[in-house]
Parts: C-alpha cells; sequence; structure tokens
C-alpha cells in the first residue's frame, strides 16, 4: 500500500530509454538538439545537465582541484565528483566517449 503524501518515482524501463535514443539521434544540429532539450526538459534540468557537462570537460583538461571546479561553476563537490567517477570509472563511458570525439573532430 503507497504511503499517503508520497510519491513513487518509476525509473524508465529499457524501452522508454531506447525511445528516448533513437529520438536524439533523429536530431540533426545543435539547434535541433537545443529546441528539443527545451520541449523535454525544465529550464533547470537543462542547466543541470549543461554544468555536468561542464564540469567534464574541466576534470578532463586536469588543471583544476574539486574546490576549483566549484568556485567556477558553482556546482556541488558531491556533484563533481559524481561526474569524475563516471568520467574516470564506470562503464558506460559516455562523457569519455563525447570528450574524445569532439577532440578528434570526429
Amino acid at each position: 500500500m503507497k504511503k499517503s503524501g508520497t510519491t513513487q518515482r518509476k525509473t524508465p524501463d529499457a524501452k522508454a530509454e531506447a525511445a528516448l535514443a533513437e529520438a536524439l539521434l533523429n536530431l540533426r544540429d545543435a539547434d535541433e538538439m537545443r529546441r528539443f532539450l527545451r520541449d523535454i526538459c525544465t529550464p533547470k534540468e537543462i542547466a543541470d545537465l549543461a554544468d555536468r557537462w561542464w564540469v567534464a570537460r574541466l576534470l578532463d583538461e586536469g588543471k583544476h582541484s574539486y574546490r576549483e571546479i566549484h568556485e567556477l561553476t558553482g556546482v556541488s563537490v558531491t556533484t563533481i565528483g559524481r561526474v569524475a567517477r563516471f568520467l574516470q570509472q564506470e562503464n558506460f563511458q559516455g562523457y569519455r566517449l563525447v570528450i574524445d570525439r569532439m577532440r578528434s573532430g570526429s
């Protein structure tokens, strides 16, 4: 039984996640991506995504401590640590894939 006043958050199933990935692959350029993001995300969600991407790039540069990145971006040290973990250790390697691809121009 569901407790009064609480909301259970359902995580997307594999089909829903695949459908979103497929939708993203249909976007042709940065303008189309921005338009789609503005429709599908709240302004805060877009800001959070942009901040994490900024943090990933700063971490990849290797020139700043977590504290310096926090001072530059305003992102919490906890989030910076999470981005660092996904950039360096987790199996998904999405940050790494995009950073490397953008660096090589392919």
